[in-house]
């Protein structure tokens, strides 16, 4: 590991990664090999977690297609100077936010989406003109071996090395000094690659999920609302970050909610969602046992069927459910959907601040002002009110989470930011000495006084116009007697001219 970390440093150190067209080479060949390795990408991501075709490109390749054009387009202007305003004291000099590198990034991948959560911070590390060490996640191995085959075949090798391996290769890569650390994953890993991290003071990024709640308001389309929480939630087998976690609805509406939930499913998957081709199953059999124990004990309304032997756990619907009960205690990340009643909103933004803050919120409502108090009222990543998913799709968003669902943003400019060092830059004249007498020695009150006029603006424009006026009527004075005769030539001129035009 270190032998590959530090040739990647070794190429960085070269300075090619800071040509903003070298930037541009190697992601208009990242997009060539999406293109060109569309089949494989494809079998890789079925093998994983039994997609189809059609969903394999909607949920892992178009968004990231999108996302490298979109960064394609626009990642000159980012890396751009950004001038700020100046201060009285630094009118004659140039201020500006340079924007660099970090040096050698780690982006660790999740399995759930193994192709586009692993390539998607890489794309904006690379904008951002970062060497990118790639570790995708060894649960989804198909996907995983397909990377570290494909990717030296369109990225510099040095500069972008893929790794594969388990706990003791991760294990030993974060025993390894990086600029910083992108990972997406559970609590429970994001706290150790934190303590790794902090060992040379290397910043992170975590996506670390959490139970996101789904608030349902009786005065709402019931019907709408379960069509699109039915495919938030069910969506890769329920094996989504950002999907819905459990529903806070009014015991009133629970019922019919179940009901058109019901025949959602069946219009989604059919009779039988087994023998669906876009139901996908649970990524392997440690995680289908941890799923099924969230089981045990609860009233199931719908679903509940599963097969060992496949991984196949059917979209369930669980009701009566207690909040200290099991399947309430963790992310349950998977095809459970738990409903608890409360009476009103009120109850609802009590339940969810008791709780983690999570990575995403959902609430639905005809009531705009039950949105704008839910929003208001509660914390988490991200929110998306009277649909599911969709504010993760807005590449002008930040996709991140707060507390413990994680911390820092990605998407976009965000993830050229992320991983990016905004540099202050001050350039001054070594005239005006005159003015820099304030800040030496010896000080009085006097220097005090106009130190705080140029420095802290304790002068309104009001007073600004009365320091200023007769400077400039000194300064027009001295002008009008040293250019009199010139002025009054042109004057003249000026005049007959415009005799000459009538």
């Amino acid at each position: 590991m270190k032998q590959i970390v530090d040739k990647a440093r070794q190429a960085f150190a070269t300075g090619k990664t800071r040509s903003l067209d070298f930037r541009l080479q190697q992601l208009q060949s990242l997009k060539r090999m999406v293109i060109e390795k569309d089949a494989e990408i494809k079998e890789a991501i079925i093998g994983d977690l039994h997609k189809n075709q059609f969903s394999a490109f909607t949920y892992e390749m178009m968004g990231l297609l999108s996302e490298i054009d979109m960064i394609i387009d626009n990642f000159r202007d980012w890396a751009a100077p950004q001038h700020v305003k100046k201060n009285l004291t630094t009118m004659r000099d140039e201020v500006y936010i340079n924007y660099e590198p970090l040096g050698v990034v780690l982006v660790i991948g999740a399995w759930n989406y193994p192709f586009v959560v692993t390539m998607q911070p890489v794309v904006g590390a690379i904008a951002a003109g970062n060497a990118v060490v790639i570790k995708p996640s060894e649960v989804s191995k198909n996907t995983a071996a397909l990377l570290e085959k494909i990717v030296p075949l369109y990225l510099d090798k040095e500069l972008y090395p893929v790794v594969n391996g388990g706990v003791a290769e991760t294990t030993e890569l974060l025993a390894e000094r990086f600029d910083h650390i992108l990972y997406t994953g559970n609590t429970n890993v994001g706290k150790i690659i934190m303590t790794a991290a902090a060992k040379f003071l290397t910043p992170v990024t975590l996506e670390l999920g959490g139970k996101s709640p789904c608030y349902i308001d009786k005065d709402c389309d019931i019907d709408i609302a379960s069509r699109r929480i039915a495919w938030g939630k069910f969506a890769n087998c329920g094996q989504t970050c950002i999907a819905p976690d459990y529903v806070l609805c009014d015991k009133s509406i629970q019922s019919k909610l179940i009901e058109k939930i019901k025949e959602t499913l069946k219009e989604y998957y059919g009779d039988n969602p087994k023998n669906s081709p876009d139901y996908e199953r649970i990524i392997n059999k440690r995680h289908f046992q941890r799923v099924l124990g969230l089981l045990e004990g609860q009233k199931v309304a719908i679903g509940g069927e599963h097969d060992e032997a496949t991984c196949y756990i059917a979209p369930t619907v669980l009701t009566d459910v207690q909040p200290e009960s099991k399947v309430m205690q963790e992310e349950i990340f998977g095809p459970l959907l738990p409903i608890l009643t409360v009476k009103n909103v009120d109850e609802a933004i009590q339940f969810i601040n008791q709780r983690e803050k999570p990575l995403a919120l959902y609430v639905f409502s005809n009531n705009k002002k039950i949105i704008k108090k839910m929003i208001s009222q509660t914390s988490s990543g991200g929110v998306t009110a009277n649909d599911v998913f969709m504010h993760f799709s807005v590449a002008e968003l930040p996709f991140g989470g707060v507390g413990n669902s994680g911390m820092g943003a990605y998407h976009g400019k965000h993830s050229f930011d992320t991983f990016s060092h905004k540099r202050a830059c001050l350039i001054k004249s070594l005239a005006m000495e005159g003015v820099n007498k304030l800040r030496y020695p010896p000080f009085s009150q006097k220097k005090v006084d106009w130190a705080k006029f140029l420095l802290m603006g304790k002068l309104n424009k009001k007073k600004l116009a009365l320091v200023l006026l007769p400077l400039i009527a000194v300064v027009a004075a001295v002008i009008l007697k040293k250019y009199r005769w010139q002025l009054a030539g042109r004057g003249l001129q000026l005049a007959l001219a415009f005799q000459r035009l009538f």
